[in-house]
């Protein structure tokens, strides 16, 4: 498997029309290639062991991902349960427990591991293998992990779920499943602005965001209709998706193009 997630790593415009609500029709893909940045906590000073596991997963399957030594330190760092708390997955019930939330305030160190340049086509292979990455570095020690590219943690536990479930879909080859996998497990959702409701980071599984009105239901509902606009891109592409829920493809305005959550490919835009 790793064998196989390893080949598949490597492997002047007019001005748009602008919709009455302010959004631009999408241009076209962005030179933006998005990446992961992952925040391991451990929980000693020693960074070794953590640096170890990311190395040899990086030499036999996470191919481009490195340490970032620059911001990577060997001792606490006091920001991180106030980062924490507002990243925690908000989703998926039980996603964390106290005992997450103080293995983040009782940490003693913190590695950073910097994800390759991603094409649109490769962002799953990608990501699974940031998935399998993570893995390694909870055997290793880690005792909390947060995504920070689209800002989403989950207790080592639920990651723990989501690595046997991107296992699977590698195993069984299932494109669909992967890209489920890749989506809960980084991207984050949903976060409130005006009178949508919004999701950040699908486009580490090479997909625009999807923006749904409030008014089309409780939380969890939106969060459904987030997840099956996405599946439908994958199953049948980006047209019969905007037609089966009438909807926009737009340029991504709520960030600058330097911004990890910049998402290259748009957003889907659901009118109410």
């Amino acid at each position: 498997m790793f064998s196989r997630l390893k080949n598949l790593i490597a492997g002047g415009s007019k001005a748009a029309p602008v919709a009455h609500d302010g959004a631009v029709a999408y241009t076209g893909r962005s030179s933006v290639k998005p990446r992961h940045i992952l925040c391991i906590l451990g929980g000693d000073r020693d960074l070794q062991p953590l640096r170890e596991a990311a190395n040899a997963a990086i030499a036999k399957f996470a191919t481009g991902f490195s340490i970032d030594e620059a911001y990577s330190q060997a001792e606490p760092d006091q920001q991180m349960s106030r980062s924490f708390s507002v990243c925690w997955d908000r989703v998926e019930p039980d996603a964390w427990t106290t005992a997450d939330e103080e293995a983040v305030r009782r940490h003693q160190s913190v590695l950073y591991v910097v994800g390759p340049r991603m094409a649109q086509d490769d962002a799953v292979a990608v990501s699974i293998g940031a998935l399998f990455l993570i893995d390694w570095l909870i055997k290793a020690g880690a005792v909390a992990v947060k995504g920070e590219s689209a800002g989403v943690a989950h207790g080592l536990h639920r990651w723990r779920e989501l690595i046997g479930m991107g296992a699977a879909a590698m195993e069984h080859d299932h494109g669909l499943a992967q890209s489920r996998v890749c989506r809960w497990a980084f991207a984050k959702r949903p976060l409130s602005s005006g009178n949508y409701l919004e999701s950040v980071g699908f486009h580490l599984a090479g997909l625009p965001d999807v923006h749904v009105p409030q008014s089309r239901g409780s939380e969890r509902e939106i969060v459904a209709i987030m997840d099956d606009v996405a599946d439908e891109i994958v199953k049948q592409g980006i047209d019969a998706a905007l037609r089966a829920y009438d909807a926009r493809l737009i340029d991504d305005r709520s960030y600058e193009q330097d911004d990890f959550k910049f998402n290259p490919y748009g957003i889907v835009k659901l009118d109410s």
